[in-house]
């Protein structure tokens, strides 16, 4: 069984860093894709950033640029370095591991940028 435990600091001034790191509990080798969503109350969830087993990288239109996805398969963990944060970036931040077929979720972490 997988288990993922998110961290990270969740408020932030516009135009600051955070980041924030998702470590997965358990065997995780075979794993296909780390995701970062956020959800906006109100709003659809947003798929954020991905990266595959073989390090490819997607990123939101909105996010390109300002953010990065990384692994650190030594600690079974995935990080998410977000800078020139604006406030429009706040929402609850939520890991997902993909281990066919099952998907893991992480708890969820508020991110608040103010203005």
């Amino acid at each position: 069984q997988v288990q993922l435990v998110e961290s990270g600091v969740g408020l932030v001034q516009a135009g600051g860093s955070l980041r924030l790191s998702c470590a997965a509990s358990g065997d995780i080798r075979d794993f296909n894709v780390w995701r970062w969503y956020r959800q906006i109350p109100g709003k659809q969830r947003e798929l954020v950033a991905s990266i595959t087993n073989g390090d490819i990288t997607y990123y939101a239109t909105a996010v390109k640029g300002r953010f990065t996805i990384a692994t650190d398969k030594a600690k079974n963990t995935v990080h998410l370095q977000m800078s020139t944060l604006k406030p429009e970036d706040t929402a609850v931040y939520v890991c997902s591991l993909l281990i066919m077929p099952r998907t893991y979720w992480g708890q969820g972490t508020q991110v608040t940028v103010s203005s």
